[in-house]
């Protein structure tokens, strides 16, 4: 007993030397946990990892200290630690790499996580994992700041704030993790160094809290004039004053032809008829470009293309829901959008469903994810612009959610039960996916989920707040679909509008749109918070939002850049030119050459855009139909509730579709296409300017009109040299890309 009380006076007087917090005892659930923090043990490329390593497993990033405890004090006999020699501890002389470690030199016995752990091990073990005050709130300084040229460091400091209401200086004790690669680098202390000119983020974690400090470092540039650019709205005064500060000027506003095709475009999935084009062009008023956003907004094609935005993520798709259930939730989220009902009312019907799949067409969300898990994660991330995939096997490495988060929100949705109410055998009986017939949504009161971690059946609770008491003849569904639409929550509307940005903007605010955490922090967070207040403002109202972007002139700048912003690609300093969709490709190729695409399983007519959805199953379509160029070009499966299923890269198979493919050949040659009336005409001059009006939506410049007009006179095949000629356009950049 003598030797440990002489073994522990020595220790904390070391400890007194250090950055330990003099005259308290060691803590381990604050001071230990921090050390082993520090120290990088509990990371998921060491003893955080699900498994372990070498036998040894730490809590992720160190979130569970009773587990921690364990795993020091109590596993491998306790020969990790020694109370009676602690320099002989196993964790300290693998830790000091005194004998080998495969995670090599992690503890410095001169540095305070050697020192800690030392006198923690002398003391006995103390153990206060549920007595001690907890972190409340990480307070960063400063938690924003712009750094001109020359500056190239700065020093952050940190204060914890606990639960007794105490405050510390954890500077030295916090962990700094830069957010982007190669902009900075960060000492064990908090000082940050310049490495590029950028926008990094650094985020600062001291044992349960984290808290994010963003920085911008500016190039100098003396030549820089701010161009002081009109405003057409708060959207413009949030980016354009970002734009000031990194000294940028912004592109000059694109066109009227461009404004239009980018309209149509982003509105109704299709470019602008021709005649619709070029009536645009020759108007004069001022207010044409606000009002050709309210009529695109009033056609059923707006409403054909954001409900396949919405059935993208809401997984309308006929190999789960079945031809039937498919038409009926596409035709259900149609009239949603058509009605311009609230998001929040939308959301609200589609979390509370339940009924037939056929009478009750929302209850298809339930149909489509047919776990409690899979209810609460697609939940999550496309209403909340949350992944949650993380926290299914252990705490959420980036984020806040834990394990028992993970579940006890998932049991929200565990009560959720099907009933078939008509046999129909499956076109595959292999694929257990595949689901044929109508079904009944219904709650049992027998079903739950069972958290892994405990062994213990989850207890319902929201996603980071308290599960209400329910109201008579209320339900776990009824209650979550209120909380998670209702104006006061945190993430709801700042997640929509995020989204709706996204559609309109090529990038999400917040990128990817559907992973808002601390770690992913938003380009223009304030701007972010306005569009979220105005959506709430409006009841929810897509349609203002939507309008509200489209009329900044942020969203209506050019796609040039200038010598000041050409490198820029997340400040939306110009706008940012995107390959058409695989519908919009589609959709405008055959209705500017007027042809009529026939898709299987669907009726003749329907545009790409206006199909319920992919008919899934094994096997590949007929690589000579439309579908299979809908695939080529990256229309997603909708297995996915997340908007990264559609492919947005281009290949050579895309090319190839594009230079001889069988659709685009198909609708250029048909016989009664838009040529086969151009063909009459005998004036080459309108000849050209109708087919670029059509597929370019624009008029051809004089040197374009002097060469068309040219291979039009002199062909011996006049509808041959109009083919070529079409070719040629719907292979220009201008027709595959939104610019």
């Amino acid at each position: 007993m003598n030797r440990l009380v002489s073994s522990l006076v020595g220790s904390l007087a070391v400890v007194a030397g250090s950055s330990v917090f003099a005259a308290d005892a060691v803590s381990f659930r604050n001071d230990v946990m921090a050390a082993i923090s520090k120290a990088g043990c509990n990371l998921g490329t060491c003893h955080g990892n699900a498994t372990g390593k070498g036998g040894f497993k730490l809590s992720l990033r160190g979130q569970d200290p009773e587990l921690d405890f364990k795993a020091l004090a109590r596993e491998s006999s306790g020969r990790r630690v020694d109370v009676f020699s602690p320099e002989r501890s196993l964790i300290l002389v693998k830790g000091a790499n005194q004998i080998a470690h495969e995670g090599g030199k992690r503890l410095d016995p001169k540095n305070w996580e050697y020192q800690v752990l030392r006198s923690w091990i002398a003391a006995g073990l103390p153990r206060d994992e549920k007595t001690a005050p907890q972190v409340t709130q990480l307070t960063v300084s400063p938690a924003e700041l712009v750094l001109d040229e020359p500056q190239d460091k700065m020093q952050i400091s940190v204060k914890a704030t606990f639960s007794d209401g105490t405050q510390r200086d954890v500077t030295e004790r916090a962990i700094y993790e830069p957010l982007q690669n190669g902009l900075v680098e960060v000492s064990r202390s908090g000082l940050v160094k310049r490495l590029q000119f950028g926008e990094p983020a650094i985020l600062v974690r001291f044992l349960n809290q984290s808290a994010p400090v963003r920085l911008t470092f500016v190039k100098s540039n003396a030549a820089f004039a701010w161009s002081n650019p009109p405003r057409g709205n708060y959207i413009d005064t949030h980016v354009f004053s970002k734009l000031k500060t990194l000294r940028m000027n912004p592109s000059g506003l694109c066109s009227d032809e461009v404004f239009l095709r980018r309209a149509w475009l982003d509105l109704c999935g299709m470019i602008p008829p021709a005649d619709e084009a070029r009536a645009f062009a020759a108007d004069k008023a001022r207010d044409k470009r606000s009002r050709l956003i309210d009529r695109l907004m009033a056609r059923p094609e707006f409403a054909d293309y954001w409900t396949l935005k919405w059935s993208d993520v809401l997984k309308v798709e006929s190999r789960t829901l079945d031809t039937k259930g498919t038409k009926a939730f596409h035709s259900w989220i149609r009239s949603c959008i058509s009605q311009n009902r609230p998001i929040n009312e939308m959301v609200r019907a589609l979390i509370a469903s339940r009924g037939s799949t056929y009478h009750e067409p929302e209850s298809n969300f339930y149909r489509a994810n047919r776990t409690p898990e899979l209810r609460a994660t697609t939940a999550a991330q496309v209403f909340l612009g949350t992944r949650l995939q993380c926290a299914q096997c252990h705490n959420h490495p980036f984020d806040r959610w834990t394990q028992d988060d993970y579940y006890n929100w998932s049991a929200v949705f565990a009560k959720v039960d099907y009933k078939i109410l008509e046999e129909i055998k499956p076109r595959d009986k292999n694929d257990k996916h595949e689901f044929n017939g109508e079904q009944l949504v219904f709650l049992n009161a027998k079903l739950n989920i069972t958290n892994p971690r405990t062994g213990d059946t989850a207890k319902a609770r929201f996603l980071g707040a308290e599960m209400p008491s329910l109201f008579e003849k209320e339900d776990e569904l009824q209650a979550a679909a209120k909380w998670l639409t209702s104006a006061q929550h945190p993430l709801f509307a700042k997640a929509q509008a995020n989204r709706i940005w996204y559609h309109l903007m090529g990038r999400g605010l917040v990128d990817p749109v559907d992973d808002m955490r601390l770690t992913n922090p938003a380009s223009h967070p304030q701007l972010l918070d306005a569009l979220a207040q105005d959506l709430v403002r409006s009841g929810f109202d897509l349609r203002h939002i939507v309008r509200t972007i489209m009329l900044s002139h942020t969203y209506q700048l050019e796609s040039t850049p200038n010598e000041t912003n050409a490198t820029d690609l997340t400040n939306y300093s110009h706008h940012l030119p995107r390959r058409l969709t695989a519908e919009q490709l589609m959709d405008s190729l055959y209705g500017a050459l007027r042809v009529s695409p026939q898709f299987k399983d669907w009726d003749r007519g329907l545009r790409a855009g206006q199909i319920p959805g992919p008919a899934n199953g094994r096997g590949s379509p007929d690589p000579m139909s439309p579908e299979a160029f809908l695939v080529q070009f990256g229309r997603p499966k909708r297995e996915l509730a997340c908007e990264c299923e559609r492919g947005t890269d281009t290949s050579l198979g895309q090319i190839f579709q594009f230079i001889s493919g069988p659709v685009v050949s198909s609708v250029v040659s048909q016989k009664y296409n838009r040529l086969g009336s151009l063909i009459k005409n005998p004036d080459n001059a309108a000849v050209t300017r109708d087919l670029y009006w059509a597929l370019l939506t624009r008029a051809p410049t004089p040197d374009e009109s002097k060469v068309i007009e040219s291979l039009l006179a002199s062909a011996k095949d006049r509808r041959l040299a109009l083919e070529d000629i079409t070719w040629s356009l719907v292979n220009a950049k201008e027709f595959l890309l939104c610019r």
